[in-house]
Order: C-alpha cells, then sequence, then structure tokens
C-alpha cells in the first residue's frame, strides 16, 4: 500500500495555530458520530486499511442525525450521516480531530425492490467533504411493509431471527446474508470507498467539496 500521510489531501490544523495542541504525526485521530460499537470500529478498522503505519485514535459520541429514526429515501439517509459529522466538527471545541466520521443505514424503494443500504460521512478538520455509499442488501417485502408502517428495520430483524439488539452486532445484512457480510464489513466498504480521493489526490484535485455549512 502506497505511503500517505493523513494531511496528504486534508491537512488538519495550521502549524501558525499556535493555541493548538501539537499533535503526533504518527496518529491520526478520529471522532465517530455515533457510540454503537460497530460503527466506531468500522471506522477504525477503515482507517487503519489506509494507514496501516500510524496509529489510529478513534472514539465515537451521541451525534443527533436529524432525521427520521428509520430513514426512508436515499436523499434523508445521505442528509443523516452529514448531519451527524458536522456535528462532531462543531463540537470540537479543542479542535483535536483529524476526521470526523458518521454513517447512516436507511432504505428505499428502486425498480428491483426495496433494499437497504448506508451512506458515510467524512468530513476533514478543515471541512473538506467525502462521501461514500455501500452495496444495496434486498429486504424482503413484508419487512419493508413494516417499515412503511413506521417500524425500525433493527427491531423487525432482532423479532424475525430472534435475535437482541442485532443493529449493534452482525445488523440485518448479517442475518439476511448468513454472516458472509456484515453492518461493520458494509460501513468499512463504504469507508474505503469514500477516501479514494485520499490515494488518488492528483486525479480528483478538481473535485473537492468544501463544507461551508461549518
Amino acid at each position: 500500500m502506497t505511503s500517505l500521510s493523513p494531511r496528504s489531501i486534508f491537512p488538519s490544523h495550521s502549524s501558525s495555530s499556535t493555541d493548538l495542541p501539537t499533535k503526533p504525526r504518527d496518529q491520526i485521530h478520529i471522532q465517530v458520530g455515533s457510540t454503537n460499537p460497530i460503527k466506531v470500529a468500522a471506522a477504525k478498522e477503515a482507517f487503519t486499511l489506509m494507514f496501516p503505519d500510524i496509529i489510529i485514535d478513534c472514539h465515537g459520541i451521541n451525534a443527533p442525525s436529524n432525521v427520521s429514526d428509520q430513514p426512508m429515501t436515499e436523499s434523508e439517509t445521505r442528509q443523516g450521516a452529514q448531519n451527524r459529522a458536522r456535528y462532531c466538527a462543531s463540537h470540537d471545541i479543542k479542535k483535536q480531530m483529524d476526521y470526523y466520521v458518521a454513517m447512516e443505514g436507511g432504505v428505499d424503494q428502486f425498480e428491483e425492490g426495496a433494499a437497504t443500504f448506508a451512506y458515510v460521512s467524512i468530513l476533514s478538520a478543515d471541512h473538506n467533504l467525502l462521501a461514500g455509499r455501500s452495496a444495496n442488501l434486498p429486504l424482503p417485502a413484508k419487512i419493508f411493509q413494516r417499515l412503511q408502517h413506521g417500524e425500525e428495520l433493527g427491531s423487525i430483524i432482532d423479532e424475525v431471527f430472534q435475535t437482541d439488539n442485532v443493529k449493534q452486532k452482525g445488523g440485518a445484512i448479517g442475518m439476511l446474508t448468513n454472516q458472509l457480510a456484515t453492518r461493520q464489513s458494509i460501513y468499512v466498504q463504504a469507508l474505503l470507498l469514500a477516501m479514494a480521493p485520499v490515494f488518488h489526490p492528483k486525479l480528483y484535485q478538481d473535485q473537492a467539496t468544501h463544507d461551508w455549512e461549518l
């Protein structure tokens, strides 16, 4: 894997900011917009894969999505991930983080049928925004109908498969694929896709998105 600096595309803080704490160059500090252990573990796994020679310091906080508990469209799901990442960035008073990472699961109706998926948002300390999306997991029609009536996917899966708090374990993805894929593995996939510009910054240099809402 190509050796990359965590600041090669998204520099953290200016060296002239004397009021900011000096952080070791061999660490990346990440704040995840959730305390769900699956999401925190996914962020740490993805960044460890991308930067194997750098220590990954990763922790989660409660960050509101400001969307429905069960997002029912792609746009709502994407917005939820962005809202969580922005919350993390705006509440990092001491400006100690390099990246703010958020993941949001949602469902929608597609031409091929209903499916669940995840969106991820990654904000750098300088408010550059990256977004990624997982693959679709087809949903049984009877489950999607219950979602349309206001139930949450995790609760339905717990009932159908007699599990407990599956959303903090393998998720619907794990149960419906017999654990060949899991919620964590799908989040990792989406995060790696979102970070493609970090691996090839010259190819993406004209496509940088700066989050001016912060």
